[in-house]
Order: C-alpha cells, then sequence, then structure tokens
C-alpha cells in the first residue's frame, strides 16, 4: 500500500518536473521511473517466494513429524515385517499405506 503511494507521488513529481525539460531529461526520468517499477516488481517477486518458502518449510517440518510418528507406531506395534510382501513394505515407506491398522 505505502508502495503504491510512493509510486503515485513519484510519477506525479515527474509529471510535473517534466515541464520544461529538454527531451533528453525526460528520457532519463522515464528511463529512471521504469526501472523503479522493474525493482519493485522484482522485489513483490522475492517478498512472494520467501513466503513459499517459508511455507515449504512448514511442510518439510509436519512430513518429518508425521514419518517420525508413523515410525513410532510401527516399533510399538511390533509388526510382524516378515508376513509382508516387498510391495506392502515399500508402499508404507512410501507413505501410500497405513503403517499401523
Amino acid at each position: 500500500m505505502m508502495e503504491a503511494v510512493v509510486a503515485l507521488i513519484v510519477s506525479g513529481g515527474f509529471a510535473l518536473s517534466a515541464c520544461g525539460q529538454d527531451p533528453s531529461d525526460k528520457l532519463a526520468d522515464r528511463v529512471e521511473a521504469a526501472a523503479e517499477n522493474r525493482a519493485d516488481a522484482m522485489e513483490a517477486n522475492a517478498d512472494a517466494l520467501r513466503n513459499q518458502a517459508e511455507a515449504l518449510d512448514k511442510k518439510a517440518d509436519r512430513t518429518r513429524d508425521v514419518g517420525e510418528a508413523r515410525s513410532d507406531a510401527i516399533e510399538a506395534a511390533d509388526l510382524n515385517v516378515a508376513t509382508m510382501s516387498q510391495a506392502e513394505r515399500d508402499a508404507i515407506v512410501a507413505n501410500e499405506a497405513a503403517a499401523v491398522r
């Protein structure tokens, strides 16, 4: 929100300062304003990526917690793994099957 206000003030200032400027000054102001807009967009993208990274970190933590809980449940149930097929074991490891029923 604050960035939008600053952008309006800056662009308004450029419009007022453009009166009476020579063409090279006007072009320089446009270049600077365009660079500012691109930089603002980059910062917004960086903020979004930081938010995505934080969400992914939280998801990774939850995944570890679930894996630890499943491991503890398997150990507590003292499963007879010898009677399971390799496909059943693989499904449990891949979190595609219940660890304990």
